[in-house]
C-alpha cells in the first residue's frame, strides 16, 4: 500500500508518456505550479466530467499560474481516444505501470460499493514552483472537484 503524501514533502519525480507517446516528465514543469491528478480509466462517465471540468478551467489556472496533469492506468493510445473523443485539452499521462500513482499514494485499497478493493484512488496533488506538495487530496469526488479546488486556492 503507498503512503500518502503529505504539505511539505518532496512532489516525486516522473517521467510518462502523453496520448502521443512523447515523455512528459514533472521536471519539464519547474517553476510553475501543478495540479496532477489522479483517475481510474479514461472514457468512463466520473472520469470524462472530471477531465472536461479541467479542460473548461484549464486558461483559468494556466492564468492563475497553474499547469494541468492528468495521470491514469491507461495506454497512450486510449489517451489519444479519450483526448481527441472528448476534446479534451489537458496532458494526460499513461502510467500501465502504477509506479507514478503509487508514488503519489494514489493507488492501493479504496472502497467500490461497499467493497474494499485494490485500485486507483481519485486524487489530486497540488505541486509548488519547487517540487513541493502544496496540497494533497484523496478520494475526491469527479463532480465538482475542479471547483472546488478553484474556491479552495482562492482564485
Amino acid at each position: 500500500m503507498s503512503e500518502r503524501l503529505q504539505p511539505g514533502d518532496t512532489a516525486p519525480a516522473f517521467t510518462l508518456p502523453d496520448a502521443d507517446g512523447r515523455e512528459v516528465s514533472l521536471a519539464d514543469h519547474a517553476g510553475r505550479k501543478v495540479i496532477v491528478y489522479f483517475y481510474p480509466a479514461a472514457l468512463t462517465p466520473g472520469c470524462t466530467k472530471q477531465a472536461c471540468d479541467f479542460t473548461d478551467n484549464l486558461a483559468f489556472l494556466a492564468n492563475h499560474g497553474y499547469d494541468v496533469i492528468g495521470i491514469s492506468p491507461d495506454k497512450p493510445e486510449k489517451l489519444a481516444t479519450f483526448r481527441d473523443q472528448e476534446d479534451l485539452k489537458v496532458t494526460l499521462l499513461a502510467d500501465p505501470a502504477k509506479e507514478t500513482l503509487e508514488a503519489y499514494g494514489a493507488f492501493g485499497e479504496k472502497k467500490l460499493y461497499g467493497k474494499a478493493v485494490i485500485g486507483v484512488i481519485r486524487s489530486t496533488v497540488i505541486v509548488d514552483e519547487q517540487g513541493k506538495v502544496e496540497r494533497a487530496l484523496y478520494n475526491v469526488k469527479a463532480t465538482g472537484h475542479v471547483a472546488k479546488i478553484i474556491k479552495d486556492l482562492g482564485l
